[in-house]
């Protein structure tokens, strides 16, 4: 899961998205200073991820790249997974994906003295390359790609994925809409339970 699925699968606590959103760039257990709700959201990021990591439909989508990607291929099918959530937004949200989007964007503006120094550098990027909304197209993903193997330190060739995402498009959609199911269920649960650090 990508940037927009993480921070729909945190509900409507805004600041649990903001936890959720940035928590890739949290590492280990120093996190403590952070409000309890982002604190939370945090944990979540982190609950989902072990989950996609070991699902066996999540395995099935990054094993038709894996030749060709090796440890690149989770991050890739993570962003082709948050453009099927983007094209059929209106499945999963009475909210248009504009929206949702443009509320997420005020919500990191309203609570800037949060967040850590590495999503403070990249939220101006994001939200003035609308990063959110970009993930609804074939050529915004492969923008994406392109902008996360810029900042590898080896060459990834990730945007080169645009063609195995054409190749098995339905595939790739269809393993999503059946995992999506299963992440959102997990996800509320989570947060229904105990999320305390």
């Amino acid at each position: 899961m990508n940037f927009l699925a993480h921070i729909y699968l945190s509900g409507d606590n805004d600041l649990m998205k903001i936890g959720n959103f940035m928590a890739d760039g949290i590492h280990g257990k120093n996190f403590d200073t952070f409000p309890i709700e982002i604190q939370k959201g945090i944990i979540l990021h982190r609950e989902i991820d072990t989950f996609t990591d070991a699902h066996p439909i999540f395995r099935q989508s990054t094993k038709r790249l894996h030749a060709n990607y090796h440890h690149y291929s989770g991050i890739i099918v993570d962003i082709f997974y948050d453009h099927f959530l983007a094209k059929n937004w209106s499945n999963y949200s009475d909210e248009t994906l504009e929206s949702f989007t443009q509320r997420f964007y005020q919500s990191l503006r309203d609570n800037y003295e949060f967040l850590n120094e590495k999503t403070q550098k990249m939220v101006p990027y994001l939200i003035a390359q609308n990063w959110l909304l970009s993930y609804q197209t074939i050529e915004g993903i492969e923008i994406i790609l392109q902008k996360m193997d810029n900042r590898m330190k080896h060459n990834s060739n990730m945007q080169l994925g645009i063609a195995e995402l054409r190749t098995f498009y339905s595939e790739f959609e269809m393993e999503f809409t059946t995992f999506f199911e299963e992440i959102k269920t997990h996800s509320k649960q989570k947060i229904q339970t105990d999320l305390s650090p």
